[in-house]
């Protein structure tokens, strides 16, 4: 279903009016130039926006105190001749590039596209990425990146599941031993143990999880409520054979507390969407348990739609009527209204699309934020590059999900750096994670910073931040 994520700031402003919530909604003093369809958080502290003519990408760069509020847009590359996608499988790598692959559209037709690109933010290129070898189609397949940053996709109407290695650009085959059902419209989550979990779709209220070590998934039974929706189209025949869609699902997130938080499409028969929260097994290979969450309030439902994870562990997610709704693990309300693709910053809001920020309430406990140990060295060289350690640097969660598409995970570190003296902020590029993946306290993180050429030179405050949360604060000599 093509689905465009699109309300007007007046209407928003009405909607969030009848809401008396201490969470709020900021709108941008620049909006979007052609909108945000899908957006990404890049190492270097700026939003990359693909616009609503699908081809075309924007930048979003914070002000000099790091406002995305007050923030600037500039148009990028845009995508090479023939590909021009909606609805893809994305990510953003451990080198700091972003990939997306396939497309349920390719300029604006039914297509399952295999096509794919690669965008480069040092050199501002979109280059082609060809398809997993045998890969006629892709579509609005889902993804991954997984622990080794290795990015992990499932092939829409089959079974088949290939991984892409940044570092020499390459696919592999992967088997997919005891898949229940074909992946469309699934969604997939990285879990702290480094398997991928799944609600199924097709076979609902089925759900498995993948464990990469033996290419096996592990069934992990029904949902106590059922989360799919029912099919929105008819069957549709083309080069892919006759493709009947198995419906929606909602999308998942992992909480800091290692329980899946899962949401729900509006069931068949249903008067409103449903939620259901698995606790993973001792061991990777061993089967979870689920239990059901709160109803959506007011006969809502998700979907098809965006969540993503607050600085403070409360789930955020998009009803399709327009509400945003938290759950802290227990309650589930209505807090404010919003639209469009839910991305978290730097600053711990929400990014709305290309029009507003969500203000959350309350803060994270200190576990949960990284830790960033002294330098190595003294002072650092504008336009150089030095490594980085320290621990958590990618989270207690990917921090945002959609129902199968659209994947925009903020797992990895990004550097902050504030000039002592002028109090300006500056974000340096990060890029060559040691790992991506989640939850992973105590162990040790490492990356690279490369110093921006316009920072300001002095004493300068230098953290860790990610998925909103700050580390400690250290102090360096930039010059």
């Amino acid at each position: 279903m093509k689905k465009r994520f699109l309300l007007s700031v007046a209407a928003l402003a009405l909607a969030a009016s009848a809401v008396a919530h201490a969470q709020s909604v900021t709108y941008l003093n620049h909006q979007a130039p052609d909108g945000a369809e899908c957006s990404f958080l890049l190492t270097d502290g700026r939003v990359l926006a693909q616009g609503y003519g699908d081809s075309d990408w924007w930048t979003l760069t914070p002000d000099n105190t790091g406002s995305y509020v007050n923030g600037t847009w500039q148009q990028v590359a845009s995508l090479p001749s023939g590909y021009s996608p909606y609805a893809m499988a994305s990510a953003v790598l451990a080198d700091g590039r972003v990939i997306i692959e396939g497309g349920e559209y390719n300029y604006g037709s039914f297509a399952f596209t295999n096509l794919g690109a690669i965008y480069d933010p040092v050199a501002n290129t979109w280059t082609m990425n060809p398809p997993p070898n045998g890969w006629g189609f892709i579509g609005d397949s889902q993804s991954t990146v997984m622990p080794d940053g290795k990015y992990l996709i499932g092939r829409k109407l089959g079974f088949e599941m290939a991984e892409f290695d940044p570092a020499t650009n390459t696919w592999a085959a992967l088997a997919s031993t005891g898949k229940s059902d074909f992946f469309s419209e699934e969604g997939f989550t990285l879990m702290p143990n480094g398997t991928v979990m799944t609600v199924d779709v097709k076979n609902n209220p089925n759900s498995e999880h993948y464990v990469r070590s033996i290419q096996t998934w592990i069934q992990d039974g029904n949902t106590p409520v059922n989360l799919q929706g029912p099919p929105e189209v008819g069957c549709i025949s083309g080069q892919w054979g006759t493709y009947c869609p198995p419906g929606e699902i909602g999308p998942a997130i992992l909480r800091p507390d290692g329980t899946y938080f899962a949401t729900g499409a509006l069931h068949l028969g249903a008067n409103t969407g449903h939620t259901a929260i698995y606790t993973p097994g001792s061991s990777p290979t061993d089967p979870g348990t689920w239990a059901a969450g709160p109803d959506f309030p007011n006969g809502d439902d998700a979907g098809d739609n965006f969540a993503a994870l607050l600085t403070n562990g409360n789930v955020l997610v998009a009803g399709n009527s327009g509400n945003l709704y938290e759950f802290n693990g227990t309650t589930f309300v209505r807090t404010a209204s919003g639209s469009g693709p839910l991305l978290v910053l730097p600053t711990g809001q929400i990014l709305m699309g290309g029009s507003s920020v969500y203000n959350s309430v309350g803060t994270y406990q200190q576990f949960w934020a990284p830790m960033l140990f002294p330098l190595s060295v003294a002072a650092v060289k504008r336009g150089s590059t030095y490594p980085f350690y320290g621990s958590n640097f990618n989270g207690m969660s990917q921090a945002e999900s959609f129902g199968d598409e659209f994947e925009t995970a903020t797992n990895y570190p990004l550097v902050q750096l504030t000039n002592q003296t002028t109090g300006h902020v500056f974000f340096a590029r990060t890029h060559d994670h040691n790992s991506m993946g989640v939850r992973k306290l105590g162990s040790l993180s490492s990356s690279k910073f490369d110093v921006p050429a316009n920072a300001e030179t002095g004493v300068t405050t230098m953290k860790v931040i990610t998925n909103g949360i700050p580390s400690n604060p250290i102090n360096i000599m930039v010059y």
